[in-house]
């Protein structure tokens, strides 16, 4: 299995522990300031970017602007299991060169736009935008006085971490 594939995995993977501490009230509190988003729009996002990469059309071009945008999967912890599940072996079963040319759609602030991508740039892409996502779900578990047993999440593993007595 390709690295960037496997990290993705070990980073989705770590959604699974999330989802598993969680109640669908939790899931879809959206209390927290200053954004008022809820872990499970985050949830949502982040597998609906995965969700277009494997939607890719017949020209090679993944539109990440065509999310599904399911509200159930930020409102029920077994919607948001089920679709993670799904991304999860949907990402196993890639059978794919990464370092195949694609293009890539997207909505960077000023209408649609197409760019010159490989699989492997956009597989790391949608595993940096996951680590970020979790950031911001680490702070609103913060505000929700929710713990997580595992002093990684929401870090890149780039990151500099302050000594901490739980790793």
């Amino acid at each position: 299995m390709d690295i960037i594939i496997a990290s993705s995995l070990k980073t989705l993977q770590k959604a699974e522990l999330l989802l598993h501490n969680l109640c669908d009230a939790n899931l879809c509190d959206a209390s927290v300031a200053p954004y008022y988003s809820s872990i499970g729009s985050h949830i949502r996002h982040i597998l609906d970017f995965y969700n277009c990469i494997f939607n890719m059309n017949e020209n090679s071009e993944v539109d990440l602007t065509a999310r599904c945008r399911n509200t159930d999967v930020e409102n029920q912890c077994h919607a948001a299991s089920n679709y993670l599940n799904t991304t999860i072996e949907q990402l196993k079963s890639l059978d794919l060169d990464v370092a195949s040319k694609i293009t890539v759609i997207d909505d960077l602030g000023l209408g649609k736009t197409e760019m010159a991508y490989t699989y492997a740039a956009l597989l790391s892409q949608a595993n940096s935008h996951t680590i970020h996502h979790y950031a911001i779900i680490s702070y609103i578990m913060n505000g929700l006085k929710i713990e997580l047993e595992d002093c990684e999440f929401g870090y890149n593993p780039t990151t500099p971490k302050a000594v901490s007595e739980k790793c």
